[in-house]
Formats: structure tokens, C-alpha cells, sequence
């Protein structure tokens, strides 16, 4: 592991740390997409000795090409950058990344690779059908780490979508900084990927048709195309400065505490069974965390089915009485991914009769809230994926509460344990706002079906008896499909 103690970071992070407390790394939640992004930015541009990127999918859009050109700035300085990524959405991205692996001080590497370079995602799944394998089993962390030092992790890509820059539709997203000891634990998992046998550098999975001048050069012109920057207020939503602002102060403003960091082993996609996928998973620790309850757990994951083994935990969970458990995931309308959703109908009904309170963001209503960043014009989505246990406990990663998560990729997840960082969270939140910004749902009197309860601009209770906002055409095709998707698909 490289040698940081005198960087920029590692003294800022050592600076700050609480000396009668030893051992205790620094955090600081990240909800707004322009601070997110801003973190994010920050480190690439103080990195001295090494950034080690791994994500599932990167964009090459405006925000995408800047966030590359970044990587590239970096390693200009001489910071040596290692960039992992998921080979799914990588369709069209090859003449950029050769030509970012052209540089020098640049490594690029792709995870489980499918035997297709076709542009079109469509076209990819196509001719990679004779390997399903290579097609469902994909990396979903998201991990950027700089001098060992200092990271950003949790549930954003690197898109417009995840940083407020779409027009149709933007996602509710959170993510962490890490700064201290917890972040060792960060690089060790991803050398464990950059060393797996799942990887291949991208050299190896792309013909090379251009000489590496030409190959930096096309890169060069490509990221022209990127925005120059992210605007950021002079505040967030919990009245801190950005980080870029913090660290050129020489001071991070962070809530010290004990942290753990699960990682699932990049060979768990080999795995011949779910039940050998699920044991040691980062899904495994999750539920284990969330099983310690004593008072109370909130659960926010825009992809929740939680199968037996989750519909088991919750009845412990509960022991009848309503209220234990709250749930926050996406109503129809919020959903980018319906056939999921589907899947979380089939247990919607028993999780209310058991006492699980749920909420459904609403797509036209939550973003109005001013509570995770200015939506404009476009719909929200959730797509942040965390737990908070009595209080006390904070989980927070890339994994969702479904099989996919649990058995068919790989993700990684942070267990923070500080009082502090949850009443920031809950500050966030808020104890009103969880009401106004979403639907709640209840059963109907004679308990027979769902109803959603929405509130209208003055507190009054508009009750729907159908899922909201219609969406008849999405209705009919998850009746269409859902027979035939079984969960260990979806």
C-alpha cells in the first residue's frame, strides 16, 4: 500500500482526529447531488500519491466527461490513478477509455467484461446471451478513494441523473465522506477487485485502433465536451461549506466514530448457489446489523423485495407492535425499474398487516420539498440505500434490499456506529417532512387492499384506492411480465 502519511489529506484527516480517542475515523453525510459531486471533485484535485475509482457505471455526459478529465488532470500531476468499472454500460466508451489508459500514470480496468463491444446496450445483451453469466453478475460499488486517506462512497454513479443535471428525471441520493482508519479497510477491498481474476485490464478487452498519441489525443478532444464546472452553493441543506471550501482551510468538518467496512468478494458472482452468494455478503452483514434492533429500524432502499428470509426478519423485527419498522422506497411513479417494483407488490399488503410502516416517494411531489436539492421541472427518484438501527446505527452503501443485491452482484457497504451522523440524518429527514414528501400507506378499512394517503397543500388527506398517478400502461405490462420473472432476476 502506498506510503501517504505526508500528504495533504492524511495530515488534515490526522489534524482533525480526536486524540484521546484513537482508532475513530471522521464522516460526513452527502445528500445534495452538488456537494456529492463537489467531495468527489475535491479529492481527485488534492490527490498527491494515488486515487483508486471503482464504479458500476459512468456516463460519458458533460458531468461524466468532467469527472474523467479530473482523472486525467491527476495523473498529469504525477498521482497514479487506477480506475475499475463495470463493463455493462461501457457500450461506445472504448476508443475513450484506451485513450485515458494512454496516459501515463492512468490504469483502466474492466469487471466481468461481456463478450460484445456493441455500442448499443440492447445490441450488447444480444450477442452475449450465450453467457448469461457474464451478463446478470455485475460490480455495483461505487468507491473513490484518494491517498488512502479520504473517500467517497455510497449510492451515486457518476451520471447527470445522480448529480440533479437531467431534465426528466433526477435521483434522491446519499452518499458518505470517510476520512481515518476505515479507509484502509476501503483500499484493501479495492485491491482485492483490482487483483481479482473477474478483472481484465481494458487493453486486453478492446482492440486497440489507434496509436497511443492518437489514443490521448481523441481522449483530449472528447472531454472538451465536459462542463467546466458544478456549481455549488455556499451552503448545504445542514449549513456546512463544501468540502473543496474545508479542505483548502485545512480543516473537515466530521462526526468521529467507530466504522466497519463490508465488501463482498469479487468471486461471489462464480458462486454455484445463493445460498454460498449470500454467505459472507455484504447483504449478510446488513441484515445481521438490522436484526440487533432493540427500538426501532428505518430502512431506505428504492429496490425492496425482501423475500422470506427479509419478511422473516421483519415479523422478529416487529414482535406486533407497528411502528419498529419504517420503510421508504419508490411508489410506481418513482420507479426506474417497474419490474422490480412488481416484485415489492407481492409483499406490500403483509408487511403493513405485520406493522411495517411504509412510505412511496412521490415523483411530483418530492422533489418540491427543497429538502434534497432544486428538481426544476423533473420528477424524483430514490435511489439512496441506507439503514438506520435504534438510532445509533448507520448503514449506508450500494446495496439494495433484494436478491439481485444479496446473491447476483457484488456491492459494498459502510456500518458507522454514531449517534451524531444519525441525528444528521435525521435532521435531513426531518420528523414532519417524511409525510408531506411522500405517500403513506395503510390498509383500507375492511383490510382487504392498499390505500396510499397523500396530503394536499393545506394537511388535508387525499386518499387513492389505485396506485397514484395512473400509470395504466406500467400496470398492464408488470401484469404482462411478472409471471415470468422470477425474483432471482430482478
Amino acid at each position: 500500500m502506498t506510503e501517504v502519511s505526508g500528504t495533504r489529506l492524511a495530515q488534515i484527516t490526522a489534524a482533525g482526529a480526536p486524540a484521546a480517542q484513537p482508532g475513530l475515523s471522521g464522516f460526513r453525510l452527502l445528500p445534495e447531488a452538488e456537494f456529492a459531486f463537489d467531495a468527489r471533485i475535491a479529492l481527485i484535485r488534492r490527490a498527491q500519491k494515488s486515487l483508486d475509482v471503482q464504479y458500476y457505471h459512468i456516463h460519458t455526459d458533460e458531468l461524466g466527461l468532467l469527472f474523467l478529465r479530473e482523472l486525467r488532470d491527476a495523473a498529469a500531476r504525477g498521482v497514479r490513478v487506477r480506475l475499475l468499472m463495470d463493463d455493462l454500460y461501457t457500450g461506445g466508451q472504448d476508443e475513450l477509455l484506451l485513450g485515458l489508459a494512454a496516459h501515463p500514470n492512468v490504469e483502466v480496468r474492466m469487471f466481468n467484461p461481456l463478450p460484445s463491444r456493441a455500442e448499443s446496450l440492447s445490441t450488447r445483451f444480444l450477442f452475449s446471451l450465450h453467457e448469461f453469466g457474464r451478463i446478470n453478475h455485475r460490480m455495483h460499488n461505487k468507491l473513490l478513494v484518494a491517498d488512502n486517506s479520504c473517500s467517497v462512497t455510497g449510492g451515486r454513479n457518476i451520471a447527470g441523473e445522480y448529480f440533479m443535471r437531467s431534465s426528466a428525471a433526477n435521483f434522491i441520493d446519499m452518499d458518505v465522506l470517510s476520512c481515518g482508519p476505515v479507509v484502509r479497510q476501503m483500499s484493501q477491498g479495492f485491491d482485492r477487485y483490482w487483483n481479482s481474476e473477474q478483472v481484465r485490464p481494458v487493453a486486453n478487452v478492446v482492440a486497440r485502433t489507434l496509436a497511443p498519441d492518437d489514443a490521448r489525443r481523441h481522449f483530449n478532444e472528447a472531454v472538451r465536451a465536459a462542463i467546466p464546472e458544478l456549481p455549488v452553493r455556499p451552503h448545504d441543506v445542514m449549513e456546512r461549506t463544501s468540502v473543496a471550501l474545508q479542505l483548502e482551510g485545512g480543516t473537515l468538518e466530521l462526526r468521529w466514530a467507530p466504522a466497519q467496512f463490508y465488501v463482498d468478494d469479487p468471486g461471489k458472482i462464480a458462486r454455484g448457489n445463493d445460498a454460498e452468494a449470500f454467505r459472507g455478503s455484504v447483504t449478510e452483514g446488513a441484515l445481521r446489523a438490522l436484526d440487533s434492533a432493540r427500538s426501532g429500524v428505518t430502512i431506505v432502499s428504492p429496490y425492496f423485495i425482501p423475500g422470506e428470509r427479509g419478511m422473516a426478519m421483519m415479523r422478529r423485527a416487529t414482535g406486533g407492535q407497528p411502528g419498529r419498522i419504517f420503510l421508504v422506497t419508490n411508489s410506481l411513479g418513482a420507479t426506474d425499474e417497474p419490474l422490480v417494483y412488481a416484485g415489492y407488490t407481492r409483499y406490500r399488503a403483509e408487511m403493513l398487516r405485520i406493522g411495517v410502516t411504509i412510505r412511496e416517494i412521490a415523483p411530483g411531489i418530492t422533489g418540491k420539498s427543497g429538502q434534497f436539492g432544486d428538481f426544476g421541472s423533473s420528477i424524483s427518484r430514490l435511489h439512496a440505500k441506507l439503514a438506520v438501527i435504534d438510532d445509533r446505527l448507520l448503514f449506508i452503501g450500494s446495496m439494495n434490499m433484494d436478491h439481485r443485491s444479496a446473491a447476483v452482484n457484488t456491492e459494498a457497504g459502510l456500518l458507522i456506529d454514531s449517534a451524531e451522523l444519525v441525528a444528521d440524518y435525521n435532521t435531513l429527514i426531518g420528523g414532519t417532512s417524511r409525510a408531506n414528501v411522500a405517500y403513506r400507506l395503510r390498509l383500507s378499512p375492511d383490510r382487504g387492499h392498499v390505500q396510499w394517503v397523500e396530503l394536499d397543500a393545506h394537511g388535508n388527506e387525499i386518499v387513492h384506492d389505485d396506485e397514484p398517478g395512473g400509470y395504466y400502461w406500467l400496470r398492464f405490462k408488470n401484469w404482462l411480465m411478472s409471471p415470468w420473472v422470477g425474483e432471482e432476476l430482478l
